[in-house]
């Protein structure tokens, strides 16, 4: 058996490797909500702003599973793998830049594609894609369950998916746990737009969620989301309900909890910290 010797040729081969088990895997699920039946791509036309359209937006990782279970992690991991490899930095200096450039921009890949023209879809694919995301994510019935009561509300007009994630992951994600067939549609951090490359907490990617949803204003946004730079902004532009998920306490990288916002530990507290949402239309009157 021949044994790579070259660090960087080992690493690509491993990866490739853990992406064809991935890509196996999600082709191999039945249970529901598997299959999105959204669209992933914005429309077009964009949908004319309704002034009247309610819209919940919703984050994605560790926002819809918890972060506990250390999916974070394991992304970091990967990540200060990449720019191990990539840049040609020690352990010490990859993590520590990658610390900086999520810091000050939200995503390690705003920084890499600014200062170091990395492709970010090569990016994506060796990093989010490599993610053995099905070893640790399974169907979550009881937050199908509670999605499902608040569509039925009809207290929105759409549930939003709102990510920072290139679509690949998000869609992984949402297809993991059983989703798929509850929200409207999403808006994702398109890395193959590395001239306008934003995320939140951009206002621009606000501005791009409001318009791919076909929100008029942001009073009539809901929004949830693990960090509390992003939920500063959700306050900033005038939002009318945010909600921070901190499981146990806050991520200093992320931001700290800006007043004005609702807190809770797990998403499925959501019913308990915001009851009138939940109520249907034909209970509240």
């Amino acid at each position: 058996m021949t044994i790579d010797r070259d660090p960087h040729v080992a690493y690509q081969k491993a990866t490739e490797l853990q992406i064809q088990k991935n890509i196996e895997h999600l082709n191999s699920l039945t249970h529901p909500g598997c299959e999105i039946t959204f669209p992933i791509e914005p429309s077009n036309p964009l949908p004319a702003p309704d002034p009247n359209l309610k819209v919940f937006f919703f984050d994605i990782d560790n926002c819809l599973y918890k972060s506990s279970s250390k999916i974070h992690d394991l992304m970091q991991v990967s990540i200060v793998n990449y720019f191990k490899n990539t840049l040609n930095l020690s352990h010490d200096d990859a993590h520590q830049l990658n610390n900086t450039y999520y810091k000050e921009y939200g995503l390690a890949i705003r920084g890499l594609v600014m200062f170091h023209g990395i492709n970010a879809l090569e990016y994506n694919k060796l990093v989010d894609d490599s993610l053995p995301l099905q070893d640790i994510l399974r169907p979550d019935p009881e937050l199908r369950q509670m999605l499902l009561d608040l569509k039925r509300s009809q207290k929105f007009d759409k549930l939003w998916l709102f990510t920072n994630a290139y679509k690949n992951h998000g869609i992984r994600v949402i297809k993991l746990l059983g989703l798929g067939d509850i929200f409207d549609g999403i808006t994702y951090c398109d890395y193959s737009q590395t001239d306008t490359l934003v995320c939140k907490p951009n206002p621009m990617a606000f501005e791009r969620a409001m318009v791919q949803s076909g929100l008029s204003n942001y009073e009539n946004a809901w929004f949830i989301d693990d960090s509390g730079s992003n939920i500063h902004q959700g306050l900033k532009l005038g939002m009318r309900q945010c909600v921070h998920v901190v499981e146990n306490e806050v991520n200093e990288i992320l931001g700290k909890t800006p007043d004005g916002s609702i807190v809770i530990r797990d998403i499925l507290d959501l019913p308990q910290a915001l009851p009138e949402i939940f109520c249907c239309e034909e209970h509240s009157k």
